[in-house]
């Protein structure tokens, strides 16, 4: 099947896209010799595991279940942080966890030594309140922000938890988010400047530099991030290790929707299939304008409208986008750049349906990997 007939709303995941950017973190890997881990809170369409691993070293995860989605369906290196864990979960955590990072010296006390006894390399988030970026709900290093080990309460823990110090062989910085790597270098000078005398403890074997970096896209500096690892490499004798998880499927997915009404308050407004709310959140949360084929900004071509959805939610706004020609009910859309933290943000508020998932391949077939219905809107509600 093609875009055009398939049923709506729905997720695409061009796997063609795909594959050119895992291509290219497999090159960063090997010039850096560095290990890159696909960051599963960005894309975890788990029927695409087995192409990503044929280019990458494996997954991280925020928490359990993501943990075990990586072990189950990648079986490669599996690294977790979480800013808590909870005692019920560390047994199964560290069985299938090679790395565990933990978020402060109470956590790391608290459950250190069961990661300990089974081998696990155990890690800590550090904080450098280094911030490269404007918006504060994606700044790990906003005042006041909960992740990762300031220097203050860094020294602190060396003083009161000296023996779970001991077990810690390797540390993790994740401050960016959708950057290039210019704020990976002012981010390192900061790192380094607070924390470099730790990192050359002989105890330390790996820094992972988290996620945020975004490595596929068109104007990324990817030799000045070679560079900084292999920096890293050798002045510290340890291994590298980065955590994208937009760069992975960045571009690499659209959500196909129909128009379904026409409404003429002032302006035309489409009424469509899909929802911000729920099918796109970022585009709430951020907020984001998610790019759109074949369209413009208001006013730049000939006919503008503004599109929302068929939910109660006032604000269910994707935005105000024009077009070369007239639009009309039972006309397709394609938003694109839809692959990453859309299929797992989405959700059934007002009971909107999910959105089925494609693949398309290089020949733009299109084949069914998920759908969903009614049930699954149930179920989750008792």
């Amino acid at each position: 099947m093609r875009l055009s007939e398939i049923k709506t709303p729905a997720y695409v995941i061009d796997e063609k896209k795909l594959e050119d950017n895992l291509k290219i973190l497999a090159d960063v890997e090997q010039k850096a010799g560095c290990k890159i881990l696909l960051a599963q809170k960005a894309f975890s369409a788990f029927a695409e595991y087995p192409l990503i691993a044929k280019y990458v070293s494996g997954t991280t995860a925020s928490g359990l279940y993501e943990a075990k989605l990586g072990a189950e369906e990648m079986g490669k290196e599996n690294h977790i942080f979480c800013p808590g864990y909870r005692k019920e979960e560390m047994d199964e955590i560290t069985d299938i966890c090679d790395h565990i990072i933990f978020n402060s010296f109470a956590q790391l006390s608290a459950y250190g030594s069961i990661a300990a006894e089974k081998k696990r390399g155990i890690g800590l988030r550090l904080n450098p309140e280094c911030s490269t970026q404007e918006e504060a709900i994606y700044d790990p290093c906003a005042p006041g922000s909960r992740l990762g080990v300031t220097l203050e309460n860094f020294e602190k823990g060396l003083k009161d938890h000296p023996d779970a110090f001991s077990m810690v062989e390797g540390f993790h910085i994740h401050t960016l988010c959708e950057q290039n790597s210019d704020a990976l270098e002012t981010t390192l000078a900061a790192t380094k400047e607070k924390f470099g005398k730790y990192f050359a403890l002989p105890q330390i074997r790996w820094i992972n530099l988290g996620g945020g970096h975004h490595i596929t896209r068109a104007n990324y500096d990817r030799e000045r991030l070679i560079r900084l690892v292999k920096e890293i490499k050798e002045e510290y004798s340890v291994s590298v290790y980065l955590e994208p998880g937009e760069a992975v499927a960045l571009n690499a997915g659209y959500l196909v929707t129909e128009v379904v009404d026409i409404v003429d308050n002032g302006i035309k407004i489409l009424i469509l299939d899909a929802s911000a709310a729920c099918h796109m959140p970022d585009v709430l949360e951020m907020p984001y304008r998610p790019p759109l084929k074949d369209s413009g900004k208001a006013d730049e071509k000939a006919y503008t409208y503004r599109l929302s959805s068929c939910t109660c939610l006032a604000g269910d706004v994707i935005g105000d986008y024009s077009f070369d020609n007239e639009v009309h009910i039972g006309d397709r859309l394609v938003f694109e750049d839809m692959a990453i933290y859309s299929m797992v943000k989405n959700n059934t508020f007002n009971g909107m349906a999910l959105p089925s998932i494609w693949a398309m391949d290089e020949n733009e077939d299109c084949r069914l990997i998920k759908e969903f219905g009614y049930e699954d809107f149930k179920m989750r509600l008792s």
